[in-house]
């Protein structure tokens, strides 16, 4: 898991620096704050885990190169340009470096004109080997079918993050015996609320069976197919409490029913139980009322807030807190607030007349 993140003259952030909980972190702020940026820059740097897997005496020129196109694809600077991703403004260079939990370290900086990362400090970077997931805003299951040859193949309009989730849903099932039981758990909630299952063929082929039919999986509702990615990730091993490293999700509310907001918290926190990190960003009231009145504290949640503003500079801060009451400024409580408000003036008005 990822402990700490400082960020200094990198895209909106003049200098940023997080201390993430190990249980849930639940991103706020309004838009152009840089929620899903922050995001991608934890799982930019959580990169060196699958590379150090795969080569354990990866050098130093190999790594740097490996975490410099990692970058680039998620962030799709303008003319593909590392320099693009620099502060506006700012003349130092700028940096990106984080703390993982056995005190591992990577921290890599890049000046306007560079055209590499530099790695500055690499401590212990090799032994963190758990690796990130990121689920983005979009739903892939839609599209999966022959994502991830076109991808290679042009320049298609979404970054690495859509890639990467598709690999990992494509992955085959793991063993039941190595199943996680609240990983079990989860996948049979989501099979319940969505009447069936999702079913990976390979390559991208994905189905929805019931118990008397099979369907494509298109012609599933939008919120049912972000659920089913839940649930396959489980499936897979590609999220499995206590081993993973990190999950990193992008608005898990978007296109999905308020009804099924409840049971999404219920397994996050389940998986936080059991040794899930998780840090998402959200603008939604109902997840985070969800979270507040979900959590208990004699089972160990620890949920922390953290919130991302600009001040009068138009420079971004972020407050951090652990109490959902305690977040200011809170723009998704406040706009619910003046909703209420608003239905409450037009019903006192009506009466008035």
């Amino acid at each position: 898991m990822i402990e700490h993140l400082e960020l200094k003259n990198f895209d909106a952030f003049k200098s940023l620096s997080i201390d993430f909980s190990p249980g849930i972190n639940v991103i706020i702020g309004e838009n152009s704050t840089g929620k899903t940026h922050l995001l991608k820059a934890v799982y930019g740097l959580c990169a060196g885990a699958p590379l150090f897997k795969k080569k354990p005496d990866t050098s130093d020129d190999e790594l740097e190169s490996a975490l410099t196109t990692k970058l680039l694809r998620l962030f799709l600077p303008l003319d593909d340009k590392l320099g693009k991703m620099h502060h506006q403004g700012a003349t130092e260079q700028a940096s990106l470096s984080a703390r993982f939990s056995q005190n591992q370290k990577i921290a890599v900086t890049f000046f306007k004109n560079s055209k590499a990362l530099a790695v500055q400090n690499r401590g212990n970077y090799q032994q963190y080997q758990d690796e990130a997931v990121f689920i983005p805003t979009k739903e892939v299951l839609s599209f999966m079918k022959g994502f991830n040859s076109l991808y290679e193949m042009y320049e298609l309009s979404f970054d690495q993050t859509y890639q990467d989730i598709c690999f990992l849903l494509d992955l085959p099932a793991v063993r039941k015996d190595t199943l996680h039981e609240k990983s079990e758990w989860a996948m049979k909630e989501i099979k319940g609320i969505c009447g069936g299952s999702f079913v990976f063929y390979g390559g991208g082929k994905v189905t929805f069976k019931t118990e008397n039919a099979e369907y494509s999986a298109n012609s599933m509702a939008e919120g049912f197919r972000k659920a089913g990615m839940l649930s396959r990730l489980l499936e897979t091993g590609a999220i499995k409490p206590g081993v993973s490293g990190p999950l990193l999700w992008d608005e898990p509310e978007t296109n999905l029913n308020p009804k099924l907001m409840k049971l999404l918290v219920q397994i996050m926190l389940e998986l936080s139980r059991n040794g899930q990190q998780i840090i998402l960003a959200t603008h939604d009231y109902t997840l985070l009322k969800w979270l507040d009145l979900l959590m208990d504290k004699g089972q160990g949640d620890h949920i922390r807030f953290h919130t991302l503003y600009r001040d009068e500079n138009n420079v971004v801060n972020v407050d951090c807190v652990d109490n959902y009451r305690s977040i200011t400024p809170n723009a998704i409580a406040d706009t619910f607030n003046d909703l209420t408000k608003g239905q409450v003036n037009k019903t006192m008005g009506g009466l008035g007349k």
